[in-house]
């Protein structure tokens, strides 16, 4: 099965069940992948998804995570720090190394950088490419 780490504006254009992404939603649902998350990874989920939308739709999406038996809590041991442009995407980085993800779904050009870096190798997807995976 698939090790993915979701980044924060891609889980949130999943959520809603008119988007166009819903399957990345509801494939993490029906065990379709194993999201890997860290605790940075889940206070960020919470803390912008309550600024897009309301408090209540962050605690509910949270809950959700926290109680799915698809969602992997990773504790990073290691801050790579290979995301020199925004640092605070490495949270998203270091979890995917950690978890010895399959890749990263992202549409942030930060981690564009990836690419070039030949160790660790970590794959980075667009969320429509992820959404087709899930379609297939």
């Amino acid at each position: 099965m698939k090790r993915v780490v979701l980044d924060t504006n891609c889980l949130l254009a999943s959520i809603s069940s008119r988007s166009e992404f819903f399957v990345v939603w509801r494939g993490l649902h029906e065990g379709r992948y194993i999201l890997c998350v860290s605790n940075d990874i889940l206070a960020e989920y919470e803390e912008i998804i309550a600024q897009k939308a309301t408090p209540t739709v962050a605690k509910h999406v949270v809950d959700a995570l926290v109680d799915s038996e698809y969602v992997e809590f990773i504790d990073p041991q290691f801050k790579l720090g290979l995301i020199q442009k925004d640092p605070d995407d490495n949270k998203f980085v270091d979890c995917a190394f950690a978890a010895n993800a399959t890749f990263i779904v992202s549409e942030d050009r930060h981690l564009d950088v990836l690419k070039s870096i030949e160790f660790p190798k970590i794959l980075v997807l667009k969320l429509q490419q992820f959404a087709s995976m899930l379609n297939r």
